[in-house]
């Protein structure tokens, strides 16, 4: 299979695409994923795993707010991925990811994920080119695991920009209410751009057997439509039914 280049992939949406009218259908899509979430809650044989992997202010957080928020709270989870603690960093890399894979009847997402630990660690050369390898095959079985177990994980990559990454960092140094998302090591790390974009795609060719999404990030609307639809879709796939009275 040919390597995926993000060079030549468009960051924005698509021109056929009209933001009041894909605005109107997420919002159409989110009603959807209500009943679907609490079917998925209530037949308690699934469980989801979303991803959400991408550059610094590629809109993660923004994601999470807008898809999910109105999904029931008692079904969705949210964890994190910065720097591993001490604890954590004892262990395999994949040690403290497995304690947060979705029970059943739940929607976990990785706001980044075990995918840190060949991106950022391999950009900065904390690990060589051996353990790289490694840990893909690893992170491969992993997810294997999780699927061989009845949860459906969906991977997001969010594409955006130099341009559009650097419009919004620079807001987090001037916008009041965007400030406490500043983080001087982030225009450190933009630097690091090429290098990024390369180990990215060799996860795309290397860690696809469960295959990725890449979503245009530099207008939120379209990428809240493209991560709302594909969950959507992802779950009636599961052709769910509420659990009857015993007989």
């Amino acid at each position: 299979m040919s390597k995926k280049r993000l060079s030549g992939i468009s960051t924005e949406a698509p021109k056929k695409f009209d933001k009041e009218v894909i605005k109107a259908a997420t919002t159409e899509i989110l009603k959807e994923l209500d009943e679907l979430q609490n079917l998925l809650y209530a037949e308690h044989k699934w469980s989801v795993l979303v991803v959400l992997q991408g550059m610094d202010a590629s809109g993660k957080d923004g994601a999470i707010r807008n898809v999910f928020s109105p999904l029931n709270p008692l079904g969705v989870k949210v964890q994190p991925f910065k720097a591993p603690t001490a604890e954590e960093a004892s262990h395999d890399f994949l040690w403290r990811i497995h304690q947060h894979v979705p029970a059943k009847g739940m929607i976990q997402i990785f706001n980044r994920s075990h995918y840190e630990d060949v991106l950022i660690q391999r950009v900065h050369k904390w690990i060589d080119e051996k353990t790289v390898r490694q840990r893909m095959r690893s992170i491969n079985d992993f997810e294997r695991l999780l699927a061989d177990n009845n949860t459906v994980v969906l991977k997001f990559y969010l594409h955006i920009s130099k341009e559009a990454q650097l419009q919004r960092l620079t807001e987090r140094t001037e916008d009041p209410r965007k400030m406490w998302k500043y983080n001087d090591k982030d225009l450190a790390e933009a630097k690091l751009w090429k290098k990024y974009m390369e180990a990215y795609e060799d996860v795309f060719q290397e860690c696809n057997r469960i295959p990725w999404i890449i979503v245009p990030s530099d207008n939120n609307w379209f990428k809240e439509y493209i991560i709302a639809k594909t969950l959507r879709d992802a779950l009636k796939e599961l052709k769910m039914k509420y659990p009857a009275l015993p007989k």
